[in-house]
């Protein structure tokens, strides 16, 4: 059975008993109809997936990571804030008028930093790294750039990674200030398990770890049913993860690139309420 399903499930039993619930606080998000969105909330979740056992997808359920994979080539392949170069309309809700969601997510990753060995963006500079010095304790992102962030239309939840090599395999820190744990869980783990995949892939390394750190962790209280109910069902086997062997430069992925084989999953929850 999938390793992700028994975490994911375990996160959401663990906030469910022994969360917070911040209903008697002033929250900012609201649902559509302008009504309070509170959470179940828990402090502090480290989860660990080992990508060179098996690819952490739901199977409780259909992720979407077709457009998974589009949002995070968006944001870390072309850098864009721009919503007409996305696929999707997930990021609609954020958009200002000139089409972009401001200085956030792929705009800090696209900006470039002078460096010793000439001008990189993070990016590029964490390619650089892994083939020039993949030992090095100093191959990171961080996107949440205080300067910027008056010019973001929404702060950036997943924030930094940090990686780190052991014995030849590709191991990564993914850093989110905050998640909606039904709609954003298991579409962040397989957006970066996805992206560990690839660089290690362009710079000659094997798949290892990605730890997920998340600070606030959260239910919100409509998706408390929704739930509950994957809690009742019973993981599937985790489905056999492809990528195209051929592309050794990071920029030369497409959606095309990967696929899923036997992915098996559980009926659809309907139509999921997201806060704004």
């Amino acid at each position: 059975m999938s390793k992700a399903d028994l975490i994911f499930q375990e996160n959401c039993r663990d906030i469910l008993e022994h969360g917070f619930s911040t209903e008697h606080e002033k929250n900012r998000p609201v649902w559509e109809d302008g009504s309070p969105a509170y959470t179940i909330k828990k402090f502090g979740v480290v989860n660990r997936y080992d990508l060179s056992e098996e690819f952490p997808i739901l199977t409780l359920r259909y992720t979407n990571w077709k457009a998974a994979i589009d949002e995070l080539l968006w944001i870390w392949q072309k850098k864009s804030n721009r919503i007409a170069d996305l696929h999707s309309h997930i990021w609609d809700e954020w958009a200002g008028e000139d089409g972009t969601i401001g200085k956030a997510y792929g705009y800090q990753l696209g900006v470039k930093h002078q460096y010793a060995e000439g001008w990189f963006d993070q990016v590029d500079r964490v390619l650089y790294d892994l083939k020039e010095n993949p030992y090095s304790r100093r191959i990171m992102t961080n996107i949440y750039t205080f300067a910027d962030l008056h010019e973001m239309n929404l702060y950036p939840c997943a924030y930094s990674m940090t990686f780190n090599v052991v014995d030849g395999k590709l191991n990564a820190i993914l850093n989110q200030r905050s998640q909606d744990t039904l709609t954003a869980n298991n579409w962040n783990v397989v957006q970066y398990a996805v992206l560990v995949h690839m660089i290690a892939q362009v710079s000659g390394l094997q798949v290892g770890e990605l730890v997920h750190v998340i600070s606030d962790m959260h239910i919100y209280n409509r998706h408390v049913d929704m739930v509950k109910e994957l809690l009742t069902r019973k993981p599937l086997p985790a489905p056999k993860f492809h990528m195209n062997p051929e592309i050794k430069n990071f920029y030369d992925f497409t959606v095309d690139d990967f696929s899923f084989e036997g992915y098996e999953h559980g009926p659809s929850l309907g139509k999921i309420p997201v806060a704004i």
